[in-house]
């Protein structure tokens, strides 16, 4: 399969499941895919990177070669949809720690922002709590901002998660598991 020939498959949709299947069979066709999702710009590129998000559900190996490539894509990327995917493949694998800091910033400010949609939101959340368990002295930090977000700019999403999170951390804290 060429770049040309995925590129029509993103673009029908047919064959969508089966496609997903051969693809995630196949590494050399996951990095024509990935190569989509990080480096075209073309409105409907979010597709490959939906199917990368799929492909990942079952195999989630074929991701770790380009997992730092899609933390550093998230510096330029501006669509949304991309961004969603993103960030939820970020938050599901383990961060290399020289990218915490890049993160923690970028996750931060996609979180209190009214203009990300709730999903963007809640995946950088999620990346927050990820972080905090290897950089413990953000605990108090994330959790403020959690219950500022849960309390003043809330979403079914928001709310739900971040409960989740927010009990978690506050037993972190105070050094005793949530029930």
């Amino acid at each position: 399969m060429t770049k040309q020939e995925l590129w029509e498959i993103l673009d029908s949709w047919e064959n969508f499941a089966f496609t997903i299947n051969e693809i995630g069979k196949n590494p050399e066709y996951f990095k024509l895919l990935i190569e989509i999702a990080l480096h075209n710009n073309d409105p409907k590129s979010w597709r490959a990177a939906y199917m990368v998000d799929k492909i990942h559900d079952d195999s989630p190996d074929l991701l770790l070669p380009f997992l730092e490539e899609l933390i550093l894509k998230l510096q330029t990327e501006k669509n949304s949809s991309k961004k969603r995917h993103f960030l939820k493949l970020i938050s599901m694998n383990k961060i290399p720690q020289n990218h915490f800091s890049f993160l923690v910033d970028y996750c931060l400010n996609a979180l209190s922002s009214a203009k990300e949609p709730p999903a963007v939101r809640v995946h950088a959340m999620q990346i927050l709590f990820n972080i905090s368990d290897k950089e413990p002295g953000l605990k108090p930090e994330i959790l403020a901002v959690i219950e500022h977000e849960m309390e003043f700019h809330a979403t079914p999403g928001i709310i739900s998660r971040g409960s989740k999170l927010a009990k978690k951390l506050n037993g972190q804290i105070q050094n005793k598991p949530p029930k």
